[in-house]
């Protein structure tokens, strides 16, 4: 299993000197960092040289994490904004081919947060599906998993559980779009966290971490061992990428709804030794025999 910490952990914009970020999980020992997808499209020939080299430098992973806008929402029902997203996710994909960035999860079916003023379920998830069906071929071309980020209530009508997130993606019928889990959603969610593990089995493609407060793991009440039991159980032996989020302020602390500072004054010293004691907790909880 390669464990891994989003960047958005230190940043508070969707956003950021990724390079910075690869050389800083290096030394604290993750092998992945899961960056932003949302501005890669617009990067240069050299950004993308530069990154992927910094990388590769530091023998970390890339994975990308994408909340899409609206106007990328490839399940929308209006064919004009199925189309735009169309054309900048065939962008964005080149661009994470340059990378060797072989993943990108999130709520990749549908626009985040999501207006529920007009949410239909029935008629969104039969449009998602087939944006999906339309998508998967274009990342296919390039070696790119699409994960299926099963999200809480508050910020998804579409998939809220495991049980949905296997149906969706048997209904989509491509190799390459895989369900995706967090232990954050999945506890306001799931009657059982192992047994979402289980059901979602040889398709889970993703994994993503984070106590029910969205620390790092390990300060919260999570069932780690559960979880870990339940990984075991269906051979998971992929990414496991942390996504805590503690710090009020910008787009991320708005969009996140981190509305107190949950990091308790925490300078960048002490988010990076929490990370890095997290990360020991994760390997034992998650990979002990």
């Amino acid at each position: 299993m390669k464990h891994g910490i989003y960047y958005a952990y230190w940043e508070q914009e969707w956003a950021a000197d990724y390079k910075r970020y690869v050389e800083k999980v290096a030394k604290l020992g993750f092998d992945i960092l899961e960056i932003g997808a949302g501005p890669l499209p617009e990067y240069a020939e050299q950004d993308v040289k530069e990154l992927k080299k910094c990388a590769q430098d530091n023998g970390i992973t890339l994975t990308a994490g994408y909340g899409p806008t609206f106007n990328h929402n490839i399940g929308s029902s209006d064919a004009g904004v199925r189309e735009e997203a169309l054309e900048w996710y065939k962008r964005l994909f080149e661009v994470l081919a340059e990378l060797d960035i072989h993943l990108i999860g999130g709520a990749l079916y549908s626009y985040w947060p999501v207006d529920f003023a007009n949410a239909d379920k029935t008629e969104d998830w039969k449009w998602s599906v087939e944006g999906m069906q339309r998508l998967a071929p274009a990342a296919a071309k390039y070696d790119i998993n699409l994960g299926m980020e099963v999200l809480n209530r508050f910020e998804s009508h579409i998939l809220n559980t495991a049980e949905e997130g296997v149906k969706f993606v048997e209904e989509v019928g491509m190799d390459n779009v895989k369900v995706m889990l967090d232990t954050f959603h999945m506890n306001i969610e799931e009657q059982s966290i192992g047994g979402a593990i289980r059901r979602a089995g040889k398709l889970l493609g993703h994994f993503h971490t984070g106590e029910c407060n969205r620390m790092v793991p390990g300060k919260g009440r999570i069932p780690w061992r559960e979880i870990g039991d339940a990984l075991r159980d269906i051979g998971y032996d992929g990414t496991a990428v942390m996504e805590p989020f503690v710090r009020m302020g910008g787009q991320v602390g708005a969009d996140i709804k981190v509305w107190r500072d949950i990091s308790r004054g925490a300078d960048e010293a002490q988010l990076d030794d929490d990370a890095r004691r997290a990360l020991e907790f994760q390997r034992y909880m998650l990979e002990w025999k």
